[in-house]
């Protein structure tokens, strides 16, 4: 069963070949889905795109922390595709810093990409989405949002990811009467390129020690939950955060 069979997808930062955005696009071509793969970096973006199953798919530049360079990538998405029914908002950075270490320039970075991104990504399509009352946003969160970090990002990386939650259900209180749907994905501990290798073998271990599944996640968990998400099964979910953590925030 194909769940996406006609529908496009946006999906930023999804260039990187272990990471979500990348799974994501993979998992939606396969249902039948158009993607424009959006990334910092043309040719990436590119060769990520044409990676995918399935033919027709695109890969463009967007820095979503540029709010132009937003509305000019949803301009070519519309112009390739026609439509777009899925916007995943993806594109995202961490920094392990300590509440003290937090630099302007660290802060900055940490919730531009993360939060401020998100909102001009969603508000460069939402237009469109208006005029067609239709469309499904999934936001990625984090489960640092929920539990104020202890994983790997700093405290800049939990509030960006806690503002991500507060823009998702705003948005979609505000959108739901144009028939748009508003939801996040709020990730445990996933095994991507965005640790950039710098988890020692003991912080590991204490990770999986506070997971009953006792396993790090796999992007293609992440994907699933945005599949279903992006797909008409959930087509009277708005506003809500699923958590895929292997278990970890059970209180």
């Amino acid at each position: 069963m194909t769940l996406l069979d006609g529908k496009t997808a946006i999906i930023t930062g999804a260039a990187s070949a272990r990471g979500l955005g990348k799974a994501t696009a993979t998992l939606f071509a396969e249902h039948g889905a158009k993607i424009a793969v959006l990334d910092l970096d043309a040719e990436a973006a590119k060769a990520a795109a044409a990676d995918l199953p399935g033919a027709g798919h695109i890969g463009l530049a967007c820095n979503v922390t540029d709010k132009w360079a937003c509305i000019d990538a949803a301009a070519a998405v519309l112009e390739a595709f026609g439509q777009a029914d899925i916007l995943v908002n993806n594109a995202g950075i961490t920094q392990p810093l300590k509440l003290m270490q937090i630099e302007p320039e660290n802060y900055d970075a940490v919730t531009d990409v993360n939060l401020r991104g998100t909102l001009y990504m969603s508000q460069a399509i939402i237009p469109h989405m208006r005029e067609r009352r239709t469309g499904s946003i999934v936001n990625i969160s984090s489960v640092s949002a929920q539990r104020g970090g202890g994983i790997f990002g700093g405290p800049h990386y939990s509030a960006a990811k806690a503002g991500v939650l507060g823009l998702t259900k705003a948005m979609a209180r505000e959108l739901a009467p144009d028939g748009i749907r508003s939801n996040a994905v709020c990730p445990g501990f996933i095994a991507t390129d965005i640790t950039g290798g710098k988890l020692t073998p003991e912080m590991m271990e204490m990770i999986l020690d506070g997971i009953p599944m006792g396993r790090a996640g796999e992007a293609s968990d992440v994907a699933g939950c945005c599949l279903f998400l992006a797909s008409d099964l959930s087509a009277y979910v708005t506003g809500s955060e699923v958590d895929v953590n292997g278990g970890s925030l059970i209180h």
